[in-house]
């Protein structure tokens, strides 16, 4: 995994790189309501459409979907139990992990570091 963007915070690099978490609560687009796209911090991939937002309470921005083929998957044994972890497949960055605690349609939740995104509006 290669950093492209060379402007990203320590924060972001140690989320994206060192596969960390940012504190629940803490990014700003958990209250993100406007329509468009999330896409990789680092590489500009586009990886959520905003139709597939929702209010998990889980304090971290929650998508029930990604776009086809943008995510890569293992299993991590960080916390003692297994959990399925995704990384971007253009540039590797960590972004989260899927549950299986999701609505429907699909009841997954992809919950994804805030700092690794970049939400664009969509312009009419």
């Amino acid at each position: 995994m290669k950093e492209k963007n060379k402007n990203l915070t320590a924060e972001q690099k140690l989320v994206l790189f060192e596969e960390g978490t940012e504190p629940p609560g803490s990014s700003e687009l958990n209250n993100e309501k406007g329509e468009g796209s999330y896409h990789c911090v680092n590489c500009d991939a586009k990886l959520f459409e905003s139709t597939s937002k929702y209010e998990s309470g889980s304090g971290w921005p929650s998508f029930f979907k990604s776009l086809p083929d943008v995510f890569e998957t293992k299993t991590d044994h960080h916390l003692g139990y297994p959990r399925t972890e995704y990384h971007c497949k253009k540039c590797g960055g960590h972004h989260g992990h899927i549950f299986d605690d999701g609505p429907k349609p699909t009841g997954k939740r992809f919950c994804n570091n805030g700092i690794c995104l970049v939400f664009l509006e969509n312009v009419e």
